[in-house]
């Protein structure tokens, strides 16, 4: 059985349930069974906001998820929180530019990745959460890099599209690093 556990946070406005949304239906174009379950404080933008997202080749009991095998963080506090919910040999995921706490745990796969200041330097900083979801691509197979660019015009708006071609420059850049 292929099952991906995966949780994405950060604050509110980073692109967290974009993210988790573009990786849902990347899965969903694949075939795969997926479940999204996004959560975030009143605050939105600014507050915290997290999802969870499964990607498995068997039906999936629930969205919640106990521990996973690979984490996105994006800010400080959500390295603090869900730091030991990644199972030993999982994937952890941080934007460096954003968060200055080091991880603790030796029995996982720690990638730093300065997302962010790649996104300022793109000239685009709402990339950030795309550089992120390229490594996590690259790492783990959750999802093809074909099914993600479909994804992206199944999720973004028509009017939007235009951006898809930088977009998946973008997705490169994640994965390269």
């Amino acid at each position: 059985m292929l099952l991906h556990e995966i949780i994405i946070a950060g604050f509110g406005g980073q692109g967290i349930l974009s993210a988790g949304r573009l990786l849902a239906y990347a899965g969903m174009v694949d075939d795969m069974e997926v479940s999204f379950l996004p959560s975030y404080g009143p605050e939105m933008r600014g507050g915290t906001a997290n999802c969870m997202v499964e990607i498995s080749s068997e039906p999936i009991a629930s969205p919640v998820l106990n521990n996973c095998s690979a984490l996105i963080v994006m800010n400080n506090p959500s390295l603090e929180k869900f730091e030991s919910w990644v199972k030993p040999g999982g994937v952890l995921i941080t934007d460096s530019t954003l968060v200055q706490k080091k991880v603790k745990r030796t029995d996982i796969k720690v990638i730093e990745v300065p997302a962010t200041h790649l996104a300022n330097e793109a000239g685009n900083k709402t990339y950030s959460n795309i550089i992120l979801l390229g490594k996590l691509i690259k790492e783990t197979g959750c999802v093809k890099v074909e099914c993600f660019e479909k994804a992206l015009y199944s999720v973004l708006s028509k009017k939007k599209h235009y951006m898809i071609p930088e977009e998946m420059e973008i997705l490169k850049v994640g994965m390269e690093f």
